[in-house]
């Protein structure tokens, strides 16, 4: 039987539509992968950690767009086992393997956004910007902590956008919200900002175009996140400085050609 000790670990079978459905449009929300026992179990932890660790303490009037939008936290496993099995979830892991269509897959690196209450929308932007592995075979969890209505800013999809080459060159910013808000209202994707429930979460491409509203209401918005890439993925050369920062950060300054796997980027799925 499964049990909140284990569930981590099971193996979560993905429907063909869904692996379908990710391919068309660049992402996937899947209902209830985890159940409420398991956010009830690992939620303090991974909250207790990103107060801890949280450097950003100016007030929310004080900060540019991109600092209102969350507080972030990356590699928050480094700090606590807790954390590490949530993140070192096969279950999780082996989802992403099966979206991607590769028989394995390592981790880049874990993010924590939380949305303070109050907090500013998160523009439309693409996240292979910021990626030095060689190829897009990289995918992100989104994992909401609580109900995600549309008063908590939860993740929004512009559906099949990410074959279209648009605004790759934008890193997150009041330019890449205005430039893009245009470009995919005119070119008439579908917009997805429905809610999340709790147990549901989204996994999408690292160059599908994506945005969250600001928080209205008067609690956080607590996300936990994991990108993970195909497991023989290469590092490139990087082409600019977010680029360099990520290589440093998180791949262990590996040479271009040469296979991301450095000592934080084990596989997680095989």
């Amino acid at each position: 039987m499964t049990t909140v000790a284990t569930e981590l670990d099971q193996q979560h079978a993905v429907s063909q539509h869904a692996v379908d459905q990710y391919a068309v449009d660049g992402y996937v929300k899947l209902r209830g992968v985890l159940s409420p026992d398991v956010i009830a179990l690992y939620e303090p932890e991974i909250t207790e950690q990103v107060i801890r660790i949280n450097t950003q303490h100016l007030p929310l009037s004080e900060r540019d767009t991109y600092d209102r939008a969350f507080l972030q936290v990356e590699n928050l496993w480094l700090h606590s086992e807790k954390v590490r099995e949530f993140v070192f979830s096969r279950r999780l892991a082996g989802i992403a393997a099966q979206l991607l269509g590769v028989p394995s897959v390592r981790l880049y690196h874990d993010q924590a956004l939380y949305k303070e209450a109050g907090g500013g929308f998160t523009p439309w932007h693409v996240d292979q910007r910021y990626c030095p592995p060689s190829t897009d075979r990289t995918i992100t969890v989104w994992v909401p902590f609580q109900e995600t209505p549309m008063q908590l800013g939860p993740l929004t999809f512009a559906a099949g956008s990410h074959k279209s080459g648009y605004g790759r060159e934008l890193e997150i910013s009041d330019e890449s919200e205005a430039r893009l808000d245009a470009f995919v209202q005119n070119a008439g994707y579908r917009i997805d900002d429905s809610p999340y429930g709790i147990g549901d979460v989204s996994f999408h491409s690292s160059w599908t175009i994506h945005r969250a509203p600001g928080n209205s209401s008067t609690t956080p918005r607590r996300v936990m996140t994991a990108i993970y890439m195909d497991a023989a993925i290469e590092v490139t050369q990087p082409t600019n400085g977010y680029q360099e920062n990520d290589l440093a950060a998180f791949l262990d300054n590996k040479p271009a050609g040469s296979v991301a796997d450095g000592p934080l980027n084990p596989v997680l799925w095989a």
